[in-house]
């Protein structure tokens, strides 16, 4: 199955980019060419740009905050194990407190680094980091594996808390919703949304071997999905089949 999420304000779109972003530089930093090291660099800038928001830690804050509230209040349900209870909130203390020892904005101390700076600076410039502009990078590349690593691991060091955080936060939310299976019948689907909830995020998974991309549109009242089919020239058009797909709202 095909899983696809849409957010449903601009904080959950943030977390999901900067989640999708952190998963592609860890897979990078693990790899040994040199090429793969670039590709990483290029990934960090692009966190430091979308994590560049000055409320975003204050928000980060604010949810781990408020899921330790909920949580907190199952305590004494006979249903609900005190020991997972007690580790879950334990860990939630523990990202709040790495987080809040956070100076400034995700990855602000790597912007007193000048190597680091430089490479920035070129790196949106086409054909800007080729060695005639960038020697001392150049010569970066030709480090060997194990010591560009070393210095990807640290430069990237600063931003575990970040990664934590919002990696606990979106795993919380997406166990919050449950799967139920539904028909875009004649290739859409419209569902109004249930009144006195707030849901957070969208969640479809499509088997692939039915050759569709859903096309979605939401807001805090309607759903709306419309169902996709590529055509041999990468062209999307609207498919009339019924398509059956399962879908999860999270609150």
């Amino acid at each position: 199955m095909i899983l696809y999420e849409y957010p449903l304000n601009e904080r959950i779109r943030t977390y999901l980019r900067l989640q999708q972003l952190f998963s592609r530089l860890g897979q990078l930093i693990g790899r040994d060419q040199a090429l793969d090291h670039h590709f990483a660099l290029t990934t960090l800038f692009e966190i430091m740009e979308v994590g560049a928001r000055s409320e975003l830690k204050s928000e980060l804050l604010k949810d781990l905050e408020r899921q330790k509230q909920v949580f907190s209040a199952y305590r004494g349900n006979p249903a609900i194990s005190e020991k997972a209870l007690d580790g879950l909130i334990a860990q939630l203390d523990q990202h709040f407190e790495a987080l809040n020892q956070v100076a400034g904005k995700m990855g602000q101390s790597l912007t007193e680094h000048d190597f680091l700076m430089a490479l920035r600076s070129r790196v949106t410039i086409p054909g800007g980091t080729c060695e005639f502009d960038l020697p001392a990078y150049h010569a970066w590349q030709h480090h060997d594996a194990a010591s560009r690593v070393h210095d990807l691991t640290q430069w990237t060091l600063p931003l575990a808390p970040w990664a934590q955080a919002i990696g606990q936060l979106l795993q919380m939310l997406r166990e919050s919703g449950s799967s139920q299976k539904v028909m875009a019948t004649a290739g859409q689907l419209q569902q109004n949304l249930p009144q006195g909830r707030t849901f957070q995020l969208l969640r479809l998974k499509i088997d692939p071997s039915l050759g569709i991309t859903p096309e979605i549109s939401c807001n805090r009242l309607l759903v709306v999905i419309r169902m996709m089919r590529q055509l041999s020239d990468g062209k999307l058009v609207a498919t009339t089949d019924d398509v059956p797909f399962e879908m999860t709202l999270c609150a």
